[in-house]
């Protein structure tokens, strides 16, 4: 509806209702409320723009996702977006690669109002950068987990569940676990390798090894398994911080010849539909990803209302789900 029909049914002069929408000049009461009603008569969009008008919100968030690509980073955004919806809010969403030069032109959303707040999925090494640029916005880390800070965050104890699923490898008799990391600018790449470390160490197991893929990909993934492969001795065993990875590990064990468990036992990590549709199914460690992006937004929404609150942390449970491939 254009500017032209609301003063017309609000019964008020074009320069009038300008002014409301454009919070320019003065305007008797009766009047704002008038062009207020009409806006509200309209349609979905003047609905929006009234209730912007008389609370001062966009009803907006901005969520940065570093790889929309990403099976689990897909499912996270799914979650953010219902509970968004659920509440009101609508998400924008900016795929950033990581790049922070695309993080900061998006950020630029925040100083012209038209987003109340930000979630993040982005490399906890990028924090202290985003910080800068954020300022004092409301602002939720996603699935990066901060130990301390001014910034909320939700995730899981990646320590806790790579323990597992060495752990797991090792009392059914693998001697040879080997490990598919990806970026170490990413906090749970470090920890599932801590934790991968940790446990061999504990058991007295001198061999490991350890390839970083180049990227969080299916093709990355069977690069990185054909790489352990070719190695003088290769691993009984695998544990991949993705599924992504995992799935393109299973392509490089069969091309090569070997069986799953048998020869090769494949972990993978997430827990997304990806698991269950590669041969053999995949065992992984499950995270609640839905749920992770709903709390991201329930952490948003308090500090949007209660600026003062202070930073809150939430650790949400994993589980392991085994299957055929391990």
């Amino acid at each position: 509806m254009s500017i032209q029909k609301i003063a017309r049914l609000a019964g008020v002069s074009v320069a009038t209702v300008s002014r409301v929408i454009n919070h320019s000049g003065s305007v008797k009461p009766h009047n704002r409320e008038r062009v207020l009603a009409a806006i509200e008569e309209s349609n979905y969009q003047p609905n929006l723009l009234a209730r912007q008008l008389r609370t001062a919100r966009s009803y907006m968030i901005l969520v940065l996702v570093s790889n929309i690509a990403n099976p689990f980073c897909a499912e996270v955004v799914k979650g953010i977006e219902e509970e968004a919806e659920k509440n009101g809010y609508r998400i924008l969403l900016c795929n950033t690669g990581s790049d922070m030069a695309r993080s900061r032109s998006a950020l630029t959303l925040l100083s012209g109002k038209i987003v109340d707040g930000i979630i993040t999925m982005d490399a906890f090494s990028k924090l202290p950068e985003l910080t800068t640029m954020i300022g004092q916005a409301p602002w939720v880390q996603c699935a990066e987990y901060a130990d301390e800070g001014s910034v909320s965050c939700v995730g899981i104890n990646d320590i806790d569940a790579s323990q597992y699923v060495i752990q797991h490898l090792i009392n059914r008799g693998r001697q040879r676990i080997a490990l598919i990391n990806h970026d170490l600018s990413y906090k749970y790449a470090r920890l599932r390798e801590r934790g991968y470390n940790s446990v061999l160490e504990q058991n007295g197991h001198g061999w490991r090894a350890v390839e970083y893929a180049s990227e969080l990909s299916f093709d990355a993934g069977r690069t990185a398994m054909e790489t352990l492969l070719r190695a003088d001795e290769r691993p009984d065993a695998v544990f991949a911080v993705s599924d992504t990875l995992a799935a393109g590990a299973l392509l490089a064990i069969a091309q090569a010849g070997l069986t799953m468990p048998d020869d090769i036992a494949v972990v993978g990590f997430d827990g997304t539909p990806l698991a269950e549709m590669v041969s053999p199914q995949l065992s992984t460690v499950a995270q609640p990803s839905l749920q992770i992006g709903r709390k991201a937004v329930s952490l948003l929404l308090n500090k949007i209302d209660n600026p003062d609150t202070p930073a809150e942390r939430v650790m949400m449970d994993w589980r392991f789900i085994e299957r055929a491939s391990a």
